[in-house]
């Protein structure tokens, strides 16, 4: 009879202690957004002045520590601080410390990227990533320096959006499947671009990243970037376009340059790209044709002119054990200006590049560079500017 009596006053306390352990297994944990926060970056040091034949030769564009005075140069020092916030928020920012405000000052922080993706569907197939982010344009543009072969982009096509990003909305459209394929090019050693959409649209403000706008016409932009697989291979196709109007900032002016009385300058491109993924041998070629302000030295103005120019890089991928060998050859041409330096400053450029990438551990890679350059560079101060030359580069890059 007690021990009835026991069972009955007791009973409700142990059906409920059940009833919890039973809603708790059904009922998943919360996850609060800063578990999947994460912090990687990388660091690049580099010495390019090896059997250098003309200090003359420099690069504004591509290495500022190339020709005279030039000595070991940090060339990169970035932070990444990413995470996914919930189900259809992302946020990335990528600040860099090796920035150089002026000629004469270096390792300064700046701001390289500092957007959000905000998803339109369940799977996020649809985005739209609003902050400073890369501007869609060109394969190169949107692979990091952290998977590229070549220690700079080519001149073509990156003298489209100095440090290829600039502050806008742009939306992204790529398949499930597509998107799993862009991240598997990264992870597997393959030199992928990232995710940057099947299909993209944007506006952004023209005037390239960390700096004001200074019209009030915004450029905009659109990319079809098509990866598919064939036999044991991956190829990437592309298309891509921007038009807009650009403002030459008055700081970059030379005294007694001419120029249009509102600075507003044409500035419009399309590109091609064509990517053979390096399963072992790679190819990458990029062109791009149109218009832009470059500076003339027979009327002494900066005008309206046409540009084309493109490259191409031959990779092959050998595994050596745990570690990867990747010997390249690369030869880029450009004819045009170059609308972020001084005057819009005009370019002929015709470079062949060789060399090989060592990567011991994914944590180290070492590259071997030897350029061979020959370079018409020309502003209202600096005319009939040729420089030929050689030079043997050399990177360091710890990956963490």
């Amino acid at each position: 009879m007690r021990f009835f009596l026991i069972i009955v006053l007791f009973y409700p306390f142990f059906a409920f202690a059940q009833l919890d352990l039973q809603i708790r297994k059904e009922t998943p944990s919360t996850s609060k957004w800063y578990e999947g926060f994460s912090i990687r970056g990388y660091s690049q040091f580099r010495y390019n002045r090896l059997f250098e034949t003309n200090p003359n030769l420099n690069c504004e564009q591509c290495d500022r520590s190339w020709g005279n005075n030039g000595g070991f140069f940090m060339r990169r020092m970035r932070i990444i601080f990413s995470g996914q916030i919930s189900k259809n928020v992302y946020f990335y920012v990528q600040p860099d410390f090796a920035s150089s405000p002026a000629s004469d000052r270096l390792h300064f922080g700046q701001i390289r990227d500092a957007y959000i993706d905000v998803g339109l569907d369940n799977d996020n197939e649809f985005r739209l990533r609003i902050g400073q982010s890369k501007v869609p344009f060109g394969f190169e543009n949107m692979q990091s320096s952290q998977n590229r072969i070549p220690l700079d982009r080519n001149d073509a096509l990156n003298s489209a959006v100095a440090n290829e990003r600039d502050i806008g909305t742009f939306f992204y459209w790529a398949p499930r499947e597509k998107r799993k394929l862009f991240s598997s090019l990264i992870s597997e050693g393959l030199k992928g671009s990232g995710d940057y959409g099947v299909f993209a649209f944007g506006i952004y403000n023209g005037q390239t990243a960390n700096n004001p706008e200074l019209n009030n016409k915004l450029h905009i932009v659109s990319r079809f970037s098509y990866p598919f697989e064939l036999n044991n291979q991956i190829v990437e196709v592309g298309l891509q376009a921007y038009k807009g109007k650009f403002v030459i900032p008055r700081a970059n002016l030379s005294n007694g340059v001419k120029y249009i009385s509102d600075l507003n300058y044409v500035d419009e491109r399309i590109a091609t790209s064509f990517v053979l993924y390096p399963k072992p041998f790679g190819i990458l070629a990029e062109y791009n044709i149109g218009r832009g302000p470059a500076f003339n030295k027979i009327t002494d103005s900066i005008e309206v002119q046409p540009l084309n120019g493109g490259y191409i890089t031959l990779s092959y991928l050998k595994k050596l054990n745990k570690q990867t060998l990747i010997p390249f050859v690369r030869y880029q041409y450009y004819n045009g200006g170059k609308k972020h330096e001084r005057d819009a400053r005009s370019y002929i450029v015709n470079d062949l590049e060789v060399g090989a990438e060592w990567q011991p551990n994914k944590n180290f890679e070492l590259v071997v560079n030897y350029t061979i350059s020959n370079r018409r560079f020309e502003d209202y101060i600096l005319q009939n500017n040729l420089q030929r030359g050689n030079l043997l580069r050399i990177q360091a890059q710890v990956n963490f």
